[in-house]
Order: structure tokens, then sequence, then C-alpha cells
């Protein structure tokens, strides 16, 4: 793939995720972040992990690199005939496992004694567990197209979701007098029904790109379908791993204090703007593209869209982390405050949020670089690297608990993840030059350091600018300082490396100018 056609499909899978902001908007305004949005955070929590194990994550892994080596050797016919035969099996043992776990949910809530926060969150649960086999049916399909370079569906359908959850939660506002319980159950259902349509839409994008889909467990244990069980016994180890490990974190949120968990999840959110926009979206176009790379022996080619990615997520990742880093109290209050999310919910939060936006760089490089091992079909690698970083993360995240002021607590998880992200970036960097010689990211470092510096001018602009200005809307004042920003980091990025910095705000306007 040509590196601005990479580019392009990267910034085409991200655009989508920036609806979601508004739907954070609504949420912490009618929600707030108090007990009700941690119970719904856990519960929440639940079937996205089961969707980063058996949708976009351990399973995309695994199938992914073996489906494109399908596709190139015996065309999309044929290979068609492996992933009915894994989204067949995968989708009854969701469909059994959503099945068990509702029914014990409902003996539980039935017969056990449960605090109402536990009420309300075994409640959610209970509903939102048939939408782990919807998002994670959406999610295969999404993975089937990005292996045949089609990126534009897959991008949009994760914006079903906050069409659907956006129209509940504006149908909300309309009944002021509806309390928070009422309203995350109502969101809840709503999760459920955008599942399912997410789904239909992937199997009708599916069947125009040649992969009929329809239930055939026929060749689910030919040898590819063997290739990709055992890769997914690997990678599912690790994604269940970090799952697992984020489940843990939310309880020691819930230990923190109350409201902790709530206020962590909304500072995710307001990272995972950039972060999903360039990180996982080039994370996403890098699997397939890497996988086609590694199939046709193309070595060099899989070096240069892994260094082309890279430099160009980091001209964004950096000058977005220092400008969360400055502006996260207006950032958060913009967003977030009003209603129920008052002014000391926005000062919790934009701490997390700070912390967070430190380890924007690592979060990207991280999710860029494990790709570089799964299009390989080596699972163990990355797993040898999660496994250290979540035992490493679980102790400080327990440390951070019983040492921390209550105030600070939940600043302190946000530390450690990032800390336990700059170790796994290292760390897998020196796996991929022991297993391939050079990356590529050593001739990166000059650039690299010109970004930082540009990234550093936009943020002592953006402060000192901020100090000046008289009092204004908030909304004002946030775009201000954000256009203000953009053109000291444009113009010292000119300044600093001009050739290649127009290089790169070329690639990004075009990408934007064909999305629109």
């Amino acid at each position: 793939m040509r590196p601005g056609g990479f580019i392009r499909n990267a910034f085409t899978v991200g655009a989508f995720t920036s609806l979601s902001r508004v739907r954070e908007m609504l949420q912490s305004r009618l929600v707030g972040a108090g007990v009700e949005q941690s119970a719904f955070t856990l519960a929440f929590a639940l079937p996205n992990m089961a969707r980063k194990l058996f949708g976009e994550g351990a399973l995309a892994a695994a199938f992914i690199p073996v489906f494109k080596g399908a596709v190139e050797a015996v065309g999309v016919e044929k290979a068609a005939r492996l992933a009915r035969a894994v989204m067949t099996t995968v989708f009854a043992v969701l469909a059994a496992a959503a099945a068990l776990g509702c029914v014990s949910l409902d003996l539980v809530s039935r017969f056990a004694e449960l605090g109402p926060r536990a009420r309300l969150t075994a409640s959610l649960v209970e509903t939102l567990l048939p939408y782990m086999v919807f998002i994670c049916g959406a999610a295969f399909g999404m993975g089937v197209l990005n292996a045949l370079g089609v990126f534009n569906a897959p991008a949009l359908a994760p914006s079903m979701l906050n069409v659907v959850w956006i129209g509940a939660l504006a149908a909300l506002a309309l009944f002021p007098s509806l309390d928070a319980t009422c309203r995350v159950k109502v969101v809840a259902w709503a999760i459920l029904a955008a599942g399912a349509l997410q789904l239909a839409f992937m199997l009708f994008c599916m069947a125009r790109a040649g992969v009929a889909p329809r239930l055939s467990f026929e060749g689910w244990l030919d040898g590819k379908a063997r290739l990709v069980w055992r890769n997914l016994g690997v990678a599912a180890i690790g994604a269940g791993a970090i799952q697992v490990n984020h489940l843990l974190d939310q309880v020691l949120a819930q230990l923190a204090s109350p409201w902790a968990a709530g206020v962590v999840g909304y500072a995710e959110r307001l990272m995972d703007l950039p972060l999903g926009v360039i990180g996982v979206a080039f994370g996403t176009v890098l699997l397939p593209t890497l996988s086609g790379c590694f199939v046709r022996g193309d070595a060099a080619g899989a070096r240069d869209a892994l260094s082309s990615s890279t430099r160009s997520m980091m001209f964004v990742m950096l000058p977005a982390a220092a400008g969360l880093c400055v502006l996260a109290p207006e950032t958060v209050r913009v967003v977030y405050e009003g209603g129920d999310f008052d002014a000391t919910a926005t000062v919790r939060v934009s701490r997390a949020l700070a912390v967070y936006a430190a380890g924007l760089a690592f979060f990207g490089l991280q999710k860029s670089l494990v790709p570089w091992f799964q299009a390989q079909n080596d699972m163990k690698t990355p797993l040898k690297v999660t496994l250290a970083t979540i035992g490493l993360n679980t102790v400080l995240n327990i440390l951070a608990v019983a040492v921390l002021p209550v105030e600070w607590r939940h600043v302190g998880l946000a530390a450690s993840t990032v800390g336990c992200s700059a170790l796994a970036c290292a760390a897998l960097v020196a796996m991929a030059r022991g297993k391939n010689g050079s990356l590529g990211l050593l001739a990166m470092l000059p650039a690299l350091a010109k970004m930082l510096a540009a990234s550093a001018a936009m943020a002592l602009a953006v402060a000192s600018l901020r100090s000046a200005l008289p009092p204004l809307p908030p909304v004002a004042a946030l775009l201000i300082l954000v256009f203000a920003g953009m053109l000291v980091y444009a113009a010292a990025s000119l300044a600093l490396f001009g050739r290649e910095a127009r290089g790169l705000l070329v690639r990004r306007s075009g990408a934007a100018t064909r999305r629109g």
C-alpha cells in the first residue's frame, strides 16, 4: 500500500471516533460522575472485554494474518469458507456464554441480598451481556473487511453506536424528573439496540465484499482454521489478561473511592479521542498491511509501513499530548461540566487526564508495535510483554490505592498505566529488533526531537496566552487556545523541519479533504 493511501485509510478509520465525544458530553451532564456512572462503567466493561477478546482484539490478531494469506493464495471466494467457519464457532460460544450469564445474574438478583449499587450493576450487566454477541460479531466483520482493504464501512460502524446512544440521551433530556439510575438503564437498552444494528450492517457489508455471512461449521478444523485457533489461544491469554487487568483497575478504583471508577472512565474517554483517531486507527490499518507484506516476503515494505505510520502518528500524538496536559481543566469543563457533573468532578477528571495525556505517544506506539509480531503469526512475544507489564501495573495500582490521599488515588492509577505502557514499548522494540533486525525507528529520532521541541513551544505559548486572555465563555476560550496552539505547532514544525513537516501536513489535509 502506498504511504499516502495507508495514512488516508488510517485517518478514515479514526475520523468517525470523534462523534463519541458528543455522547460523553451528554452522558456526563445527564448521569454525572457518581455511583450510577461507576456502576455503568463496570457493567459496560464486561461486553467491551469480550469485544476486545473475541472481536477486534485477540481473534482479529489471530484471524487476519491467516485470512490475508488465504486471500493472497486462493482468492476471496475460497478464503470466505474460513471466515464463515470461524465466525460461526465464535457466535456459538458467545451466545452460550451470554445465556448462561443472564440466567446466573437473574438467580443472584432474585435470591441474594445485594446493596443498591451492586443491584444496579447486576441489572446493567444482565442487559448488556447479549450486546457482547452483537458487537463481537460486528467487530469480526470489521476485521474481515479490513483484511480485504475495505476501511470506510468498518470505520462507520462504531458511529452507529454513538448515534443511537446520543439519541437516547437526547430523549432522556426531555424528562428531567428521571433519576440517574433510570437514565443509565435506558442507555444500556439503547446500547443493546445499537449492537444489533451494527451487526446487521457489518453482515451486509461482508456480503457486498464477497464474503457471504452464513452460519457454517464447514472447515472449522482445517489447517488454516487450526492455525487461527492456535494463535487465538495464545493471543486470548494476553488479551484476556489485559481485560482482567482493566477490570481489576475498575475494582481498585471502586475501592479507592466511590466516584473514582467513573472519574477515571471519563478521563480515559477524553484520552481516547486522539488515541482512537490516530493510535487505534493506525494499528487497525497496520495489521492487514503488515500481514500482506510478510505473506509476500516483503520485509522492507513492512519496515517502511511501520516507520511511515509511526512518524505520521507521532506528528499528531506529541502535540495532542502537550495540548491535553496544558488544557486538561478547560477541556474537561467544556466537554463534561454541567448538570450533575460539577466543578469538583472537573478537577478530579482533569488531574487524571493530564497524566493520561503524558502517555499518549506510548499508547499509540504500543498499538503499532504489537501488529508487527501478530502479522508474523507471533502471538507469544506480545504475550510475554503484556503479562510482565500487567503484573507491574497491578502492584503499582495497589500501592496507589493504599498510599496516596483519597483525592489523588485515581491519578496514581493513571500514572501506573502510563509507566507500564512506556516499559512495554521499550521491550517490544528490543524484541522486534532481535527478531527482524532494524525497524527503521532509530532514523526517526532527529525528527521526533524536533516534534517534541515544536510541541513544547506550543504548550508554552498556550499556557502564556491562557493567562493573558480576558474572561470569556469556556467554549470560546478553549477554541481560541486550541487554534492558537495549532498555529504555533505548525509554524514551529515548518521552522524546525520544513520539508518533512510540509509533507505530513499535506498528507493529513489531503486525507481530510478526501473524507469530506
